[in-house]
């Protein structure tokens, strides 16, 4: 909600246009009102009423055509100071003016700063008292002379008041429906760019556990042959010519799975891809370590570990409230380890929730087992949080 201290120009709405033209009506209906009772009683002053009145509309109707009267508060200040110049001269010559304070009092109040508004409400108030009283026989006033004027300016403090609140409330309301929108939209392209993610690798996981395995498996076979056969077998050449199909063959499912490969692995390594991560990530301080020497890993492995990565870390900046964090890589001789250590809160690993959206810790140690995998948690309350993953090489990589 705006603070009404600093009030700022505001859309037109169906219903703020009818309230402004519900105003102008009121104050050109007071004023001929005032003008045409000053002629029809033969007032001694109706020309100067009418004069008055005269004066009063056309700056009105000028402040209303002016824009800088609806934009900066001192050009609006200015203007109802003309106004209310004008005002007094036709409350100096009629009691009819004191009708003229009710409009008077919305239009300082929609102008104004709040507490300079009521101010204004009350001095006009006094004005019309004043005016009033100042025409009035002695034994012509009465209660409602006081009250009157009073009661107008209470009363439209509170509409005004009452008004600012139900916008408030109606801006906080389309702000809200705009930020449901906004995030819905948000939340279905993210299932839709993690449906298509896990398809990708699914397929790549397919794809390297059959046919790039298998074309592997029958190449050392192959080979396994070539060696028990003499130098001058006939096989020899038909040997030679399937394992070079079989290398062809390979070669063309490893790039199946480098072109299904994960955006983030697809312009570097693990390594890379697990440095980008630590500096991309908002909230606490994150380095990343890499132990070892680094190998090529396949690509269900480098998945299986940035996802790990990815899903550990979302929960340190989640739920932590961590100040530091790190990442560590370490190439052994027959497995690698991914390690996320962060000094937050921590909490108690045999109570913990299973995760949001399959980004729970059993989804980290699902990946981890399903590679044959050791997936461990170590924390406790105001300890912080370490996690580990540990996966075995395969053959042709250690």
């Amino acid at each position: 909600m705006a603070d009404p201290e600093s009030p700022a120009p505001r859309p037109l709405t169906p219903v703020t246009r009818v309230l402004r033209l519900c105003l102008h009506a009121l104050l050109f209906g007071l004023l001929a009102l005032a003008a045409g009772r000053a002629v029809t009683d033969s007032a001694p002053r109706a020309g100067g009423v009418v004069a008055a009145c005269a004066v009063l509309a056309a700056v009105y109707v000028a402040g209303v055509l002016t824009r800088a009267v609806h934009r900066s508060p001192r050009a609006a200040a200015v203007w109802l100071a003309g106004l209310g110049a004008a005002w007094a001269a036709l409350l100096v010559l009629s009691p009819d003016g004191l009708w003229i304070a009710f409009p008077l009092y919305f239009l300082e109040l929609h102008l104004l700063r709040l507490r300079w508004g009521i101010t204004a409400v009350a001095v006009t108030a006094c004005a019309a008292i004043g005016g009033f009283v100042a025409h009035a026989q002695s034994g012509a006033l009465s209660p409602g002379v006081f009250l009157g004027p009073l009661l107008g300016g209470a009363v439209a403090v509170a509409t005004v008041l009452g008004y600012q609140a139900l916008y408030g409330e109606s801006e906080r309301r389309r702000e809200l429906i705009e930020e449901l929108i906004a995030t819905r939209a948000e939340l279905a392209a993210a299932e839709r760019d993690a449906g298509v993610l896990a398809e990708r690798e699914r397929l790549a996981r397919e794809i390297h556990d059959t046919l790039a395995q298998g074309l592997s498996s029958i190449q050392l076979l192959l080979r396994a042959a070539e060696r028990s056969l003499p130098q001058d077998a006939p096989a020899l050449d038909h040997i030679g010519r399937a394992r070079e199909a079989a290398q062809e063959n390979l070669a063309e499912a490893r790039r199946f799975v480098r072109a299904l490969t994960p955006p983030d692995l697809e312009h570097g390594s693990l390594a890379a891809a697990l440095e980008r991560l630590c500096a991309a990530a908002p909230g606490p301080r994150v380095r990343f370590c890499l132990s070892g020497a680094p190998r090529v890993l396949p690509t269900p492995y480098e998945v299986a570990l940035l996802r790990i990565a990815q899903s550990a870390l979302a929960n340190v900046v989640r739920h932590a409230r961590a100040g530091r964090a790190e990442i560590t890589l370490t190439f052994m001789d027959a497995s690698v380890t991914l390690d996320v250590v962060d000094d937050g809160t921590g909490f108690d690993p045999s109570s913990a929730p299973s995760g949001e959206g399959g980004f729970g810790l059993p989804a980290m140690r699902s990946r981890a087992e399903t590679l044959g995998g050791l997936f461990t948690v170590e924390s406790s309350p105001g300890q912080g949080t370490a996690v580990a993953v540990t996966l075995p090489l395969p053959l042709e990589v250690s």
